[in-house]
């Protein structure tokens, strides 16, 4: 979020959970992805939770009014490309998610999927004498390579700033382990929006050195 999709606008956008989120930062949720897992499988069946940042965390996307996040086209743009990731993905299911204006965080599952492994959604397969770059087919790492790319083409083209960095390099991620951190995860999701003041990402508090 099938049989060969052709473009974004043939299809419904996919279902948006725009709603509230917030909770103090705790570094067991935001892991860094740089920091992997030793010998985890990115491609297990399995819950995460990331958080996707704009480029020098500047904030591309909208504003907060009135405990609402107000998107604006660029915000706009982002939210289509992350719903698309199920329309052509569809080892992928997307469950909670909110466009901020300066970052994403979103639940993902990475399911088995019965397509062969090769080129995977919008990432194509780097050469295999490339190990430096590889991501392996149908991971979370390539779902979020393939998300940040499109996103950036389809911004880029509307402000007419060709290549032009949309998003900070890495993404922080969270192993979701049990039903009690899923929903715990959920709601901070659905209240980020209305506790944008407490948000480790809020700009202003980034300016005032806050942790």
């Amino acid at each position: 979020m099938k049989a060969g999709p052709k473009r974004l606008q043939d299809y419904p956008r996919a279902h948006s959970h725009r709603k509230k989120l917030q909770m103090n930062y705790n570094p067991q949720i935001h892991q860094r992805r740089s920091v992997r897992l030793p010998g985890f499988d990115y491609t297990h069946p399995v819950a995460y939770f990331v958080t996707v940042c704009a480029y020098r965390r500047e904030c591309l996307f909208g504003k907060v009014a009135g405990g609402n996040v107000v998107l604006n086209h660029l915000g706009r743009l982002a939210h289509e490309e992350w719903a698309y990731t199920k329309i052509i993905r569809p080892e992928v299911q997307l469950d909670e998610f909110v466009i901020m204006p300066n970052h994403i965080h979103g639940i993902i599952t990475m399911q088995r999927s019965s397509r062969s492994v090769g080129a995977h959604g919008r990432a194509p397969l780097l050469p295999s004498g490339n190990a430096l770059l590889f991501r392996q087919a149908r991971s979370l790492g390539s779902l979020i390579a393939g998300f940040k790319s499109a996103a950036t083409k389809r911004i880029n083209q509307s402000r007419h700033t060709p290549g032009q960095p949309v998003w900070q390099r890495n993404y922080y991620e969270h192993v979701i382990r049990g039903e009690t951190d899923l929903n715990r995860i959920r709601q901070y999701i659905r209240d980020n929006p209305a506790k944008s003041t407490e948000d480790i990402y809020n700009p202003a508090r980034i300016s005032r050195g806050e942790p």
